[in-house]
């Protein structure tokens, strides 16, 4: 079973680029989708073949996170439980019979760190929100959260020790959130892989260099080890400023 996860950064804009042609030929059972800055009304196409689930933010034109899945899931639940999160459409739960599958679009901290203290909050609220989940079965974490956990993880990390993504705050919340029992799907099968990266800044054409982050993952729970078959980045995959990244299950 492949599973995917790609910040489209505009899922109306992406279709218009080829998100069709992508989901073809790549066929992944679930695809989970961030950033989608869309409403069900304003796209007309079907997805045929797929279970439809959409956590719309509340502005237009903003946020907001999608999952399509060819099995129909037990349950859906959009959000948190906490509203100024939940109303931008941040996270995305599908049940299935072994696993939760958590879709999380994470709050950037802005380039001046003015939403550095919300990101926080958002990373605690988050992660009692999936020990919740793992009290009833194993959890699968995917999506932009907007954090290169380690130096191997972005091309420049010296010169972006303070930048939204990096900061000493921001990795150490993501490495809590590995010793609550996850593990990083990409980094077990390739620790020592550099220069992938699924996410490269427009604004200063860094793909053509591919001067990027990693920071879009899936994560698993201890329990779902041995399910893994392999992880990837599809930097291929041109259509966002990120790139889709893949769990293979057995």
């Amino acid at each position: 079973m492949k599973l995917h996860s790609w910040n489209v950064n505009g899922l109306r804009a992406v279709i218009r680029k080829g998100f069709f042609d992508y989901l073809s030929r790549e066929d992944p059972h679930i695809v989970c989708l961030q950033e989608i800055k869309a409403m069900p009304e304003q796209v007309e196409d079907t997805f045929e073949g797929y279970h439809v689930f959409w956590n719309s933010a509340q502005r237009k034109g903003y946020s907001g996170t999608m999952t399509l899945s060819k099995t129909k899931p037990i349950s859906v639940r959009k959000g948190i439980g906490i509203e100024v999160f939940d109303v931008e459409g941040r996270v995305l739960t599908l049940e299935f019979d072994d696993f939760f599958l958590v879709n999380i679009y994470t709050p950037n901290s802005k380039s001046g760190l003015e939403r550095l203290d919300e990101r926080m909050y958002f990373e605690d609220e988050l992660r009692d929100f999936l020990a919740e989940l793992e009290k009833e079965k194993h959890v699968i974490v995917c999506g932009d959260l907007n954090v290169a956990h380690q130096e191997i993880d972005l091309k420049n990390p010296q010169s972006n020790r303070r930048s939204a993504g990096f900061t000493d705050e921001e990795r150490e919340k993501f490495t809590q959130l590995l010793e609550s029992g996850y593990i990083d799907t990409f980094r077990y099968f390739y620790p020592d892989a550099v220069d992938v990266y699924s996410w490269w800044s427009p604004i200063t054409r860094a793909r053509s260099r591919n001067a990027g982050w990693r920071i879009d993952y899936f994560l698993v729970s201890e329990g779902m080890k041995e399910k893994m078959k392999d992880a990837r980045v599809l930097m291929e995959v041109m259509g966002s400023d990120h790139c889709p990244v893949e769990l293979e299950l057995k």
